[in-house]
């Protein structure tokens, strides 16, 4: 009997992988065992449980930078982990690597962001710390991401796709030539990268569609005059310094601007959006108010528990669930015999 498909495609990534790839024959597995499918590997299949799960369907509906825009072209959740995605499938297919992994890695790595992008994540740290629980102490979008995938939506991810999910954040930190380094697998590397690259491009273009920036300075004209520049110089420069390299390798200089351009919009779109729009303020107390009212006992929705519970119900909310609930349950209405 010939070959079924999986393996058939197993066999190509042998045979055309760089030696610094992640095979899916070589996976360490899942969690909870399973039989292989006789069509995907085991990173397609993963990509395909995130594609079809319910928190990944949420994040259409999730707050990227600016809140319940009007217009239908600013980012949302979603359409940043698609481009995360696409960058890191252009940089993992010129180096070789396994797309499949990289693709799953991203479409994840966000998934367990609550509301109101930055400013929900944040909202909800801060009543987690002043709730006084242990276990979780802190919120991380991160952290959150593994638990959906393990735990609320039991996806049994491989343990490769995971460790790249858990691994993908900078925060606010500078891009540093470690950053290349495979703390997991060289397609982590790839999706962490990738994601600095996304967000600063597609962030830059709609702070310039929303008119809360005017220009961008001078100092940044060598990454590109134009979105599609910028991305492609950016993406060129990884994909030539890695060639054959175990790291993912930025030129020194592009980390440098960069660097200065992640500072740059942090202190011109990021901290001054909420002192020009206060909305994102009142997002983060609807966000505490939601946590607070979840942790009285019985408030909370069958299959949810205790101050963990809280977390997953109220990071697991879209935008306009969030508002609607806030709304329902804070906003008293008029009298109707």
């Amino acid at each position: 009997m010939s070959p079924n498909v999986r393996e058939l495609i197993e066999q190509r990534e042998a045979e055309w992988l760089s030696p610094h790839a992640t095979r899916a024959a070589d996976s360490a597995g899942r969690q909870a065992p399973e039989e292989q499918d006789p069509v995907r590997t085991c990173f397609q299949r993963d990509r395909d449980r995130v594609l079809h799960s319910k928190a990944f369907r949420r994040l259409k509906h999730k707050t990227q930078v600016f809140l319940d825009p009007v217009g239908d072209h600013y980012r949302t959740r979603m359409t940043h982990s698609l481009e995360v995605a696409q960058i890191g499938r252009t940089i993992g297919r010129a180096l070789r690597l396994n797309e499949d992994l990289i693709e799953a890695i991203a479409l994840a790595h966000d998934v367990g962001h609550t509301p109101f992008g930055h400013a929900g994540e944040e909202a909800l740290d801060e009543a987690l710390r002043q709730s006084g629980a242990s276990d979780p102490s802190r919120f991380r979008h991160y952290e959150q991401s593994l638990r959906v995938v393990d735990v609320i939506e039991r996806l049994n991810l491989t343990g490769e796709t995971r460790a790249g999910i858990g691994g993908h954040s900078k925060g606010r930190k500078d891009l540093t030539s470690f950053d290349g380094e495979p703390t997991s697998t060289l397609e982590a590397s790839v999706v962490r990268i990738s994601d600095r690259i996304a967000y600063l491009n597609h962030d830059l273009d709609d702070a310039l569609r929303s008119g809360i920036i005017s220009e961008i300075p001078r100092q940044f004209d060598c990454l590109g005059l134009t979105h599609s520049k910028r991305i492609g110089g950016m993406v060129q420069d990884v994909i030539l310094n890695s060639q054959d390299e175990p790291a993912v390798v930025i030129s020194g200089p592009l980390i440098a601007t960069m660097n200065g351009l992640k500072d740059w919009l942090f202190e011109n779109v990021y901290l001054l959006y909420p002192q020009l729009y206060p909305d994102a303020d009142k997002a983060k107390n609807v966000v505490k108010e939601l946590f607070n009212h979840y942790l009285a006992p019985g408030n909370l929705p069958s299959g949810f528990e205790g101050i963990r519970g809280a977390v997953d119900y109220v990071a697991g909310m879209t935008d306009r669930f969030a508002i609607e609930e806030f709304t329902r349950l804070k906003i008293p209405r008029g009298f109707r015999p």
